[in-house]
């Protein structure tokens, strides 16, 4: 090596050698900022006020695409509608005067998006979505009633209620679905638990709290999709003959509506 080029040789290392403790430094503030960006706590919830809390109860399916037939024939979009309109008066009356009756039409999935708009442009700080169960069609059995061949499955009974992961506000949901749960277990009734059984195949879900009977349930869109909190109730089976007779009544009805506005009146105080 000549004498020149070694003289650069050593300035450049001379150089590098003075540059590398603010380049370390620069890496250090800027790992210093990411790691303060990732600390950084989410924002509070807002503070529930009962009359400006904006809460939209879903009648589940449509005229058009009335989900599951009782054993007794009759449309479950019917029973999803009459309970829906209940619980609705039911919190309006306990003070929760934003609440609305939410009612689509069409076929399924579109009506599913229709939903889900509906609430998001309202920019609903809860979502309620009202439906009546049944079993896969591998476990009905066939009987006569009023002159027709019907369905029915006396095999299960019970409410559940759903929540998704994929909603952005998962734990509120969870949350909110656990106080339903623990005020309708209050009024004497059951959950339903076939959910947890190989015999639901495809149905088959996972059972998040097993004293109410919450479930996991991420492909439902009306869940997944709201940017709000949002639960989905299956008030009781319509499959099933004697519970069918049961979800007719008003005394059930009057029951269910009470322990959802008392499990949203529980959570808007906790907010």
């Amino acid at each position: 090596m000549s004498l020149g080029r070694g003289i650069v040789t050593i300035l450049l290392v001379s150089l590098v050698a003075l540059l590398l403790p603010s380049i370390d430094a620069g890496r250090a503030a800027s790992a210093r900022k990411v790691a303060k960006a990732r600390l950084k706590p989410s924002p509070a919830p807002t503070k529930c006020e009962m009359p400006k809390f904006r809460i939209v109860v879903d009648v589940g399916h449509t005229p058009d695409s009335y989900g599951a037939l009782s054993a007794r024939n009759d449309p479950e979009f019917g029973f999803n509608f009459r309970l829906a309109r209940l619980v609705t008066a039911k919190l309006k009356s306990e003070g929760f005067t934003a609440t609305r009756l939410l009612v689509t039409d069409g076929k399924a999935r579109p009506s599913l998006f229709k939903r889900v708009g509906a609430a998001n442009d309202g920019r609903a700080d809860l979502l309620l979505s009202i439906h009546h169960d049944s079993v896969p069609d591998k476990l009905l059995e066939t009987w006569e009633f009023d002159g027709a061949k019907s369905y029915f499955s006396d095999r299960f009974s019970g409410h559940s209620l759903f929540v998704s992961e994929r909603n952005p506000h998962f734990a509120s949901s969870l949350k909110l679905a656990r106080m339903i749960g623990r005020q309708l277990k209050e009024q004497g009734l059951h959950y339903a638990s076939q959910y947890t059984l190989p015999v639901m195949g495809r149905y088959r879900r996972q059972l998040l709290d097993k004293d109410v009977g919450v479930y996991r349930y991420d492909g439902l869109i009306v869940l997944s999709r709201t940017r709000s909190a949002a639960v989905l109730l299956e008030a009781g089976s319509i499959i099933n003959r004697d519970e069918e007779m049961e979800m007719n009544s008003s005394e059930r009805q009057d029951m269910i509506a009470g322990a959802v506005a008392a499990g949203v009146g529980e959570f808007c105080k906790m907010r």
